[in-house]
């Protein structure tokens, strides 16, 4: 049990620790996202997320650059989807 809860307390450190960072590790970011470390180097070596190498060797990210990246493509929502069609028909349907 006593082994339990300090395994919950390291993760809510690690996590705490996280949420406190802008200046994100390799490390950080698969916590962040959920991906894992070989499918991060894969989008860094083709140039497909944003991250920095200052020293040449270990690779950085920005927070905030990477909360972009993960929000790109959105999907509309069902709604929102009839409200453009409609919006559309109306525009063109009246034309034709």
């Amino acid at each position: 049990m006593e082994e339990i809860l300090l395994n919950e307390l390291a993760e809510i450190k690690r996590n705490t620790l996280l949420a406190a960072k802008n200046v994100l590790t390799l490390d950080d970011v698969v916590l962040l996202t959920g991906l894992s470390k070989n499918h991060l180097y894969n989008l860094t070596s083709k140039n497909e997320i944003p991250y920095y190498r200052p020293r040449g060797k270990q690779i950085y990210f920005d927070r905030a650059e990477v909360e972009a990246w993960m929000k790109q493509n959105r999907v509309n929502t069902r709604q929102e989807a009839e409200s453009n069609a409609a919006a559309f028909c109306i525009g063109e349907g009246g034309a034709a």
